[in-house]
């Protein structure tokens, strides 16, 4: 029986493996490498093409595969198949571990504290890359048969920027499953890294009771439990969970991101303590004769004392000509194209390697002030927040714009601009308070240099009111967006799409107060 074939070398089994909200998943096998792999193809809203959508899940698949930890499967490829996007990974055996909590029910302690401790091993290595799982449960943690386990579905967890939320709360899409959402997902489909934690949190509270920390008879009714209801203690159902692991999970679960812990890092180092002297699993662990190859391999790495931490790279821009060698704007000019070709390409990494090893020594030789260089830099700025180093990205647009403000002004639109930029790569890493506190200093000079009515204060209030709707400061945001909508209404009618679309995140987040 002839099987379909995608990409020219990758035969699909019959029927998918399983199906879900954000895409489906084949058991596939590389003709030309002779191997097993996982197939993903990402669905698209109403089966439709989506270029943009398309786009995005490309580059967020590039990053996910620069990800190098035992942790996550490694990815092979990308492609696309009747317009339809899919990612090649690595095909993962074992049992999820909603299906190990299904058949035995909670878990051992010990055991829940080490697979919480494994995921927070994988966060860490995403979030320090700028990337937000935005979907974890148990359903996506594989366990493996020698113990380890994998955080699945990275690359489905398509990238959104400011522009994105206020169409997803307005269409009612979510990113993410209500039983496992955060408060700030659910109000402002906002996510950062301690949105994750929040996860986390509701699959270790699942993992120590067997039930889910709300449940409800609709998504809706659950969505509405994750932002209103306090969670029950894992010890008022199970009494053998210690104190201290009842109150990290509390933490983890508390309504408001800046009242979790700080990051994975964190909460990985308070789950050590519970994981010791891991005893038999059955019947998910497989017992082995000898000396399992990847307990031998752990075993000596764990013995490793770290070194000194190398000295933190300066970043972008950093990079200091050697002496004597000069630089020429030819030199400028054909970086700028080689970069050009690679962005083409969807290659930002390597294109934002090659403006970085331009911009310092253009600015040394140029000035700062140097046309060609002020564009080099905004070209890396842009390359880096393409290509998702939003981390990276920040203090390029923050040097930029007080570059430009020095030669052209504060009021400069380039320098609007950039300091926008920079607060939207602020709360995609999760420093939400910090970009309220920018997008707000900036929205007091757009309004004094355009007047309050131009569309991109308009615009910045919707993103202000949907950032502090995100970070648990609902009355605050209900200010807001009862402010704008008021506006709107004098200023186009009570009709006009977008007097209306600010009128329905106003009414979403009233019911939800009620």
């Amino acid at each position: 029986m002839s099987r379909r074939v995608i990409g020219g070398r990758y035969e699909l089994e019959a029927l998918p493996l399983a199906r879900g909200g954000m895409g489906e998943v084949w058991v596939g096998r590389d003709v030309r490498l002779e191997r097993e792999v996982a197939v993903k193809f990402l669905r698209l809203p109403d089966g439709a093409p989506d270029e943009e959508l398309v786009r995005r899940f490309v580059r967020e698949s590039r990053i996910t595969a620069r990800l190098e930890h035992p942790g996550i499967p490694a990815v092979y490829d990308v492609g696309t198949d009747d317009d339809r996007p899919y990612l090649v990974m690595q095909r993962v055996h074992g049992s999820t571990v909603a299906d190990v909590i299904a058949e035995n029910g909670p878990l051992p302690i010990d055991w829940a504290a080490a697979i919480a401790a494994q995921v927070c091993a994988v966060l860490t290595a995403a979030h320090r890359a700028s990337l937000v799982h935005r979907d974890l449960k148990p359903g996506n943690l594989m366990f493996s048969p020698d113990g380890t386990v994998k955080v699945l579905d990275f690359g489905l967890a398509v990238a959104l920027d400011l522009a994105d939320i206020s169409h997803i709360t307005r269409t009612g899409q979510t990113i993410g499953t209500p039983a496992y959402m955060a408060p700030e997902q659910v109000m402002a489909a906002l996510s950062g890294p301690r949105s994750d934690l929040y996860a986390l949190g509701c699959c270790l509270h699942e993992m120590l009771t067997g039930r889910q920390t709300f449940g409800g008879p609709t998504p809706y009714s659950v969505m509405n439990k994750q932002v209103s209801e306090r969670p029950v203690a894992t010890r008022h159902t199970r009494s053998d969970v210690p104190a201290e692991l009842d109150s990290l999970v509390l933490e983890l679960l508390e309504k408001q991101p800046d009242d979790r812990p700080d990051s994975a890092e964190v909460v990985f180092e308070r789950l050590r303590p519970f994981v010791k002297d891991l005893g038999p699993l059955t019947p998910v662990l497989r017992t082995t004769d000898g000396y399992d190859a990847v307990r031998m391999y752990a075993a000596v790495l764990a013995q490793v004392t770290p070194g000194v931490r190398p000295r933190a790279a300066k970043g972008p821009e950093a990079r200091i000509e050697p002496h004597g060698v000069q630089f020429s704007r030819g030199r400028l000019d054909r970086a700028r194209q080689e970069a050009t070709e690679l962005i083409d390409q969807s290659r930002f990494s390597q294109a934002a390697q090659v403006l970085d090893a331009v911009a310092g020594p253009a600015t040394q030789a140029l000035g700062a002030a140097d046309p060609a260089v002020l564009s080099l830099r905004h070209e890396l700025a842009n390359v880096l927040f393409e290509g998702g180093d939003y981390r990276n990205a920040a203090p390029v647009y923050r040097r930029l714009a007080m570059d430009i403000a020095e030669h052209n002004g504060h009021d400069s639109e380039l320098v609007f601009r950039c300091r926008l930029q920079e607060a939207t790569c602020r709360a995609l890493i999760g420093e939400t308070n910090e970009a309220i506190a920018q997008l707000k200093a900036l929205l007091e000079d757009m309004t004094r240099v355009h007047g309050a009515t131009d569309a991109g204060s308009l615009d910045l209030r919707q993103q202000i009111g949907l950032l502090l709707l995100g970070s648990g400061r609902v009355p605050e945001a209900t200010g807001v967006f009862a402010a704008l909508s008021a506006d709107l209404e004098q200023l186009h009618g009570h009709d006009h799409p977008l007097t209306a679309k600010i009128q329905g995140l106003l009414d979403g987040v009233r019911q939800r107060e009620a």
